[in-house]
């Protein structure tokens, strides 16, 4: 079916002029289309491989934009610029399939700002530390037990810690003789990957609706004014902890060298940026968060970084089959680039701790 057909099947107003790619995504197939008086929206193909129920899927991203959507209002906000809005098909639904069997959806076009794919400046990490931060406070009172878990165990690090053995102790490609120092360096933090876990299961940390995707191209930035507006990207929202989404945006962000960089010495952790994340995620939360939360955020960067790194490795010990990668040994690289970064975090723990105080 064509785009602008599929485009007819959701309320949309005003008629398709032209509907062409957009963004640099890489789990979704996205097009801006243009409409006849100035309307724009956004058409998007659901990657069902990766989101395996779409009802599900959508009604996560209904249930929380109708939440955010009355905070945004009871605030004074714009709720038309504050979150996305889902634009439902002529038959009621969230989606639309079409005679492939593809699922697709529509949201309205937020004008007048726009998402960079790189820090560019401190100001740009702090923004997106604001805006994360906010997102959690906006959410505060949302039933996070009420969603869906659109990838099972997405954060679960035991979980991950047991997939891991899983490859070591499969070996299918006879790789794990080459990284005995690696297999060792996992296994010697092995009773930390509960942790966090142990701490929800207590009753020690709160149950948070999370993003699990806390990179800066999931932040929309008002062209005039530079200020975060919006958290875009919502199919990864599920029940989570705020350690996690705190550590996922230290990981990427907070590191002096690329994820996949050869060169480990190259590797470590920014402490000024840390502590900018710091600054801008607590206020934007604004004062929501518990103590131990506030606590547990350096466990938060280090886990989601061993849990990364985890995840390249065994990758690498079955043949590379998940993550994508562009030379020989790409995600071993990956994996040792996040196990230099733990190793700096542990080496500056202290001042870590003292910036989350």
């Amino acid at each position: 079916m064509e785009k602008k057909q599929l485009l007819e099947q959701f309320l949309v107003e005003q008629d398709v002029v032209s509907v062409e790619p957009y963004g640099s995504g890489h789990i979704n197939h996205t097009y801006l289309a243009k409409m006849s008086e100035g309307r724009k929206y956004i058409l998007q193909g659901i990657n069902t491989t990766i989101f395996k129920n779409t009802d599900e899927l959508m009604e996560n991203i209904l249930h929380v934009t109708s939440f955010l959507r009355e905070e945004i209002s009871r605030t004074g906000g714009d709720p038309k610029r504050g979150t996305l809005t889902v634009v439902m098909t002529k038959d009621g639904s969230s989606y639309y399939t079409d005679e492939d069997g593809s699922k697709w959806r529509v949201y309205e076009f937020i004008e007048g700002a726009q998402t960079f794919d790189a820090v560019e400046s401190k100001e740009d990490f702090y923004q997106s530390a604001v805006a994360f931060g906010k997102f959690q406070a906006q959410l505060a009172n949302f039933p996070a037990e009420t969603l869906h878990e659109t990838i099972p165990n997405f954060h679960n690090t035991a979980k991950r810690y047991q997939d891991f053995e899983k490859a070591v102790e499969a070996d299918v490609k006879g790789r794990a003789a080459e990284v005995q120092e690696e297999i060792a360096f996992v296994r010697a933090r092995s009773k930390e990957v509960s942790e966090l876990h142990d701490m929800l299961a207590k009753g020690e940390l709160p149950l948070r609706v999370t993003h699990n995707d806390t990179k800066l191209n999931n932040i929309m930035i008002d062209s005039d004014t530079h200020q975060a507006i919006c958290v875009i990207d919502l199919d990864t929202v599920m029940p989570g902890l705020s350690a996690h989404d705190f550590g996922d945006a230290i990981r990427f962000g907070a590191n002096t060298a690329a994820e996949d960089e050869p060169d480990v010495s190259k590797v470590s952790l920014s402490l000024e940026l840390f502590e900018i994340y710091v600054k801008g995620f607590l206020e934007g939360c604004g004062g929501r968060l518990t103590p131990n939360e506030i606590k547990v955020l350096p466990m938060g960067a280090k886990m989601m970084t061993l849990e990364c790194g985890m995840r390249f490795l065994a990758d690498y010990l079955e043949g590379d089959v998940y993550f994508k990668i562009s030379r020989e040994k790409h995600n071993l690289d990956r994996c040792r680039t996040q196990f230099a970064l733990v190793a700096d975090m542990e080496k500056k723990w202290q001042q870590m701790c003292e910036l989350c105080r």
